[in-house]
């Protein structure tokens, strides 16, 4: 029998001593004794963790592109061109320097689900992103929006600052317990999962195309 598995039975057979009554203090005080020797950083230089995104964020059938933060709003625009895509929702408060000319971009202002799906994708930022598992992060914040603009759209082209990703999930976690208040969305690349039979099928529960635009400066390109 594995050692945590005699910790947790262990705690079973003290609480129905107790009449299965548990403090909170013995909650909190098990909560706080877990060990956390968790990986929090990487050797790898800060390219190669971006190059461990764009792995990842490929590999789960994601669009990455890189680009300089002076050519954001070219490359925004043409990725939706190459989409087919001119009426899109943006997240309220985004960069208006982000958004290209020529296009017709919504702000949401708590559009229902079925408005929401009329357009034809939605263009967010992001809070970070995760190297190590692919994955990007979103909140309810300026630039990002409600959960409903990443969950209800068909396709989501989101904003990655190369400054916001970061290695491993403890770090992001560090980054996230910062502020707790925030709903908290976690991407790695498109809606997808599998049936019974084990038929891949996409867009279940969000966005069937996901494009990433991972924002550098200059010297970082």
């Amino acid at each position: 029998m594995s050692s945590s598995r005699e910790g947790m039975l262990a705690a079973i057979r003290a609480a129905n001593a107790r009449g299965g009554a548990v403090a909170a203090a013995d909650v909190d005080a098990a909560w706080e004794a877990l060990p956390r020797a968790y990986t929090r950083g990487t050797a790898l230089g800060h390219e190669a963790v971006l190059e461990l995104l764009e792995d990842r964020l490929r590999d789960y059938d994601a669009h990455v592109v890189r680009s300089a933060l002076r050519d954001v709003s070219s490359v925004v625009g043409g990725m939706l061109a190459e989409r087919g895509k001119t009426r899109m929702l943006a997240a309220p408060g985004m960069d208006a320097a982000l958004l290209p000319e020529g296009f017709e971009f919504v702000i949401d202002d708590g559009l229902s689900a079925p408005a929401i799906d009329r357009f034809e994708g939605v263009v967010t930022e992001s809070t970070l992103a995760i190297a190590e598992t692919g994955t990007i992060v979103l909140q309810t914040v300026k630039g990002q929006g409600r959960r409903a603009l990443s969950l209800v759209p068909d396709y989501h082209l989101c904003v990655v600052r190369a400054s916001d990703v970061v290695a491993t999930v403890p770090e992001a976690m560090d980054r996230i317990a910062a502020r707790p208040s925030f709903a908290t969305t976690f991407i790695s690349g498109p809606s997808a999962t599998a049936d019974i039979e084990m038929t891949r099928i996409k867009g279940v529960h969000g966005p069937r195309f996901l494009d990433v635009i991972v924002v550098v400066d200059l010297q970082a390109l």
